[in-house]
């Protein structure tokens, strides 16, 4: 009966533990579960699991090898424990005492004690590296720079750059670890032999010569693991930032004062330990360990003292400042240009003519005034939700900017998805059906010319339901289940049908035929995703069949960071319309802070950390209506995206393969661009004399506290006769209005990446956004005419200036919009004002403005020229007493 009772305990016990086992991993089962369905889905199953056991293989391998390390250490000390000389006593053999049992102990106690004791130190080595996984396999699978391209090298040692970026911070994590696991281990080999000692003591007998011998090595392990750190400081020296210095990195005083100091800690440390040694073993060189050891607490005093650098700095680094520094300087410089990828940047020398040579009917010209993008993306926004969202439930989450060959005419567009918002439907209409079997995807996308006029209706390239388009192509799958919206989970196709597109009396219907999504025919999985979704309807619903399929993570980005979370994504996705579907490109980007001589940068767009290292190495792709996610290598040169690749073989596809279409319509992230001119903006005085004066700071052009942001146009600055898609940022010197230059990239395939920085000259004064801006605000002629539409119930909104290089000259063009104050609110372009910097001119289309600012400058230049060269005067003009003077001179 006690047996029973005692069996009944144990498996209620057991119950109880498996059910709270149950409880605490439902949740982590079922998420790996639907990852591993959701990844396969996508054809990343191999991939899964090597993300799924990367993690366990490090950390294993990581304690694996530290126990076998530890344990031999102790197998080692339990070798020597009971191997003793016996000492004699007046010619007598000490007595045998139960010694043989304490040392049986011992003995056999290596498999019980010192087994559970390996594996506790090696996973407390494991942990941080199983916390950094992924930064380990970097540092395992990490290629030279030298093997892929240009060989960046640090200037001060000549190591390759990745070397810090992989394997210092490996090492210098190790190292920390390694000290003080070692540590701990030399203590612990120590008890044992001085146990050991203590027993052998009253039986007169002494420790084995092979226990000093293991100490001994122990000792020169844990001293060894110190000097490797010392080493590694002098890299430490690298990554020096002093907010009083005007460049980032190490300079005179820490190359000829703290570089030294390491050596001179590294070399007494060395000597004092190796004296230390001899000194315990043959008692001899007390005094030399006394000396090196006072030597080693000196340096590491004047190592940390501030008094001396400080004194360096004042009497010999400030008097000649400009020569001491100058070579970190320019290390500085050389480093930073490399690691944003700027040490190739073009400058261009760009005169302005004093008077405007420009025609109305010059073709080039008349290009590049119909690729000006009139609207702003945020009030175009409003334009397509109120002109284009035709039902409340659909919405326009962001406006992009491309270009495509429309009737047979290369221009730049502007292009935005209509996507599905269960949000806004009404509150009568959010039932489980409507939301997840009915309303499932948007449909289409809205495309209009960027150069639009305010006295003509808006020009549609694409709108409406169905599309009506002016591409040369029918798109087939206009269905964007996948996008930029907030979306939740959608069963599709199912038998209750999904709403297509609103006509006037009914809706639409379709049925998905894509291969997005889960598979989720059975009642197992049914079951699987009621509970991962807490969701009981997607398991008792009727309205399924066995082409189901339940999508989720339809938020691309979401969906990417879930697939590739080490990768930093750009905050601006764009759809692109290929013959058949939408396609989105999301730009990504490989970054680290561990680049050496190089300062950081901090973007509030990016949660990571701050930066010192960017590549946009990878363009992905993600199909809108089918899901489908690829990754296509884009700078195979980026040590850090060939890492990963080798990493994860087959996740990344070769540029070749991408669809030709959808590759036409890349362009150079603005996230990018705009990192790298934040950096330029100072970086570009490439010299160390440049550098130090600081006189040529720039800062983003624009007006008040309203930067003027790079902007996309389409252009042909490069070349006089081909218009190329660019990305644009006018630059201003810090503290100005003027203009110093204008910052150039090119992102159609020709040309894509090169940028170039096109300098005005210094001494000639070319306005600026906000110089512009106050000779429109003082214009009599454009106030009176705003003062009349900003009356009640209407209000003016000036968008962003546009400034347009064109010939040797500049023009500032800049939209007027209206908006009502009333509840419905549809910005509306009445006029564009265009300047060449002296004179403004308002109309209600950019080639009207121009030809009107033409006369204006023409008839300014002639009576220029009349004043500064008056006409000479006739003979028959000249006074009687004038003409007889000038008989005789004749």
């Amino acid at each position: 009966m006690r047996r029973v009772k005692k069996w009944l305990w144990v498996l209620a016990i057991l119950a109880v533990l498996a059910g709270l086992a149950y409880l605490l991993t439902r949740r982590a089962t079922l998420e790996i579960i639907v990852e591993y369905w959701w990844f396969a889905s996508m054809d990343y199953t191999f991939y899964f699991f090597q993300r799924l056991i990367y993690p366990s293989l490090v950390f294993l391998v990581v304690t694996v090898v530290f126990f076998f390390l530890f344990f031999l250490n102790f197998r080692i000390a339990s070798r020597f424990l009971g191997n003793t000389e016996t000492v004699k006593k007046g010619g007598k053999s000490a007595p045998e005492p139960d010694r043989r049992d304490i040392v049986k102990l011992f003995r056999t106690g290596s498999m019980r004690v010192y087994t559970p004791l390996s594996v506790a130190l090696a996973i407390l080595v494991a942990i941080p590296l199983y916390r950094i996984w992924e930064r380990t396999l970097l540092y395992l699978f990490a290629p030279a720079t030298e093997s892929i391209g240009k060989h960046l090298t640090d200037p001060f040692y000549g190591l390759d750059i990745s070397f810090y970026l992989f394997s210092y911070p490996i090492y210098t994590l190790i190292q920390q670890q390694l000290l003080v696991i070692f540590a701990i281990l030399f203590l612990g080999v120590l008890c044992l032999y001085w146990l050991e000692n203590r027993l052998l003591d009253k039986e007169d007998q002494k420790l084995a010569a092979g226990a000093l011998i293991h100490l001994t090595i122990l000792v020169l392990i844990v001293l060894g693991i110190q000097v490797w750190g010392y080493f590694l400081q002098r890299y430490g020296l690298l990554y020096r930032d002093d907010p009083a210095s005007v460049f980032f990195g190490p300079g005179f005083v820490e190359m000829w004062f703290n570089l030294p100091m390491i050596y001179l800690k590294i070399l007494f440390f060395t000597l004092a330990s190796l004296a230390l040694i001899r000194f315990i073993h043959f008692r001899r060189g007390g005094r030399l360990f006394a000396g090196l050891a006072i030597a080693f607490v000196l340096v590491l005093g004047l190592e940390r003292t501030p008094f001396i650098p400080r004194m360096i700095n004042q009497f010999i680094v400030i008097p000649n400042e400009m020569v001491r520094q100058a070579p970190y300087i320019q290390y500085n410089i050389d480093a930073t240009l490399d690691a944003f990828n700027l040490a190739e940047v073009e400058e261009r020398q760009y005169d302005i003519k004093p008077v405007m040579q420009l025609v109305a009917e010059d073709i080039y010209l008349q290009k590049n005034l119909r690729n000006i993008p009139v609207w702003d993306r945020d009030m175009l926004g409003k334009v397509y939700e109120q002109r284009q969202g035709i039902r409340p439930y659909y919405s326009f989450p962001g406006v992009d900017v491309d270009r495509y060959t429309v009737n047979g005419i290369y221009q730049q567009v502007n292009i935005a998805a209509r996507e599905i918002s269960t949000r806004r439907l009404p509150a009568t209409s959010q039932s489980w059906i409507n939301r997840r079997l009915q309303y499932t995807h948007g449909y289409g996308v809205v495309m209009s010319p960027a150069a639009q006029s305010g006295d003509a209706d808006m020009e549609w390239f694409i709108r409406n339901l169905p599309l009506q388009s002016e591409l040369p192509y029918t798109i087939s799958r206009p269905g964007i289940y996948f996008g930029m919206e907030k979306y939740q989970y959608a069963i599709a196709p199912n038998e209750q049908g999904e709403i297509d597109y609103p006509q006037e009396d009914n809706n639409t219907v379709t049925h998905y035929e894509g291969r997005g999504g889960i598979p989720m025919a059975n009642l197992i999985k049914k079951a699987i995703f009621a509970l991962y979704f807490r969701e009981k309807n997607i398991f008792f619903t009727t309205k399924t069949n066995e082409d189901s399929r339940i999508l989720i993570r339809r938020n691309i980005q979401t969906a990417i960071e879930n697939l590739a979370p080490f990768l930093l994504l750009d905050g601006d996705p764009y759809i692109v319309a290929d013959k058949d579907r939408f396609f989105w490109i999301q730009d990504a980007y490989t970054a680290s802070y561990l680049y050496p001589y190089t300062g950081f940068y901090t973007d509030q767009h990016y949660e990571s950390e701050q930066i010192n290292y960017i590549r946009n190495s990878v363009k992905i792709v993600v199909d809108a209506y089918h899901g489908d996610i690829k990754f296509y290598l884009f700078d195979p040169k980026d040590p850090i995206i060939r890492a990963y690749s080798r990493i994860y073989p087959g996740l990344f596809s070769p540029m070749s393969e991408m669809n030709e279409d959808v590759r036409q319509h890349l362009r150079y992230p603005k996230g990018m661009f705009e990192i790298q001119m934040s950096v330029f903006r100072k970086y570009h005085q490439k010299t160390s004399d440049r550098f130090y004066h600081q006189e040529d700071h720039w800062e983003f052009a624009g007006v008040e506290t309203d930067l003027q942001r790079s902007y996309y146009m389409t252009i042909n600055l490069f070349r006089d006769r081909k218009h190329e898609f660019m990305l644009l940022s006018p630059m201003s010197p810090i503290g100005r209005d003027n203009l110093r230059s204008l910052m150039v990239v090119g992102c159609d395939e020709d040309n894509y990446g090169r940028i170039v920085t096109y300098n005005f000259p210094k001494g000639q004064q070319i306005y600026g956004p906000a110089q512009v801006s106050s000779l429109i605000d003082n214009d009599d002629r454009i106030a009176q005419e705003m003062s009349l539409w900003d009356q009640q119930g209407s209000k003016i909104n000036r968008g962003r200036m546009i400034i347009l290089p064109v010939g040797n000259a500049l023009l500032y063009i800049q939209p007027v919009y209206l908006t009502s104050t009333a509840r419905t609110q549809i910005p509306q372009l009445i006029r564009v004002i265009i300047s060449q910097g002296t004179l403004v001119e308002m109309s209600t289309s950019i080639e009207e403005g121009f030809r009107n600012l033409e006369v204006r400058v023409r008839g300014q230049s002639e009576k220029i020229l009349e004043q500064t060269f008056p006409p000479p005067a006739t003979p028959t003009e000249m006074p009687e007493e004038e003409e007889e003077e000038a008989e005789p001179a004749a």
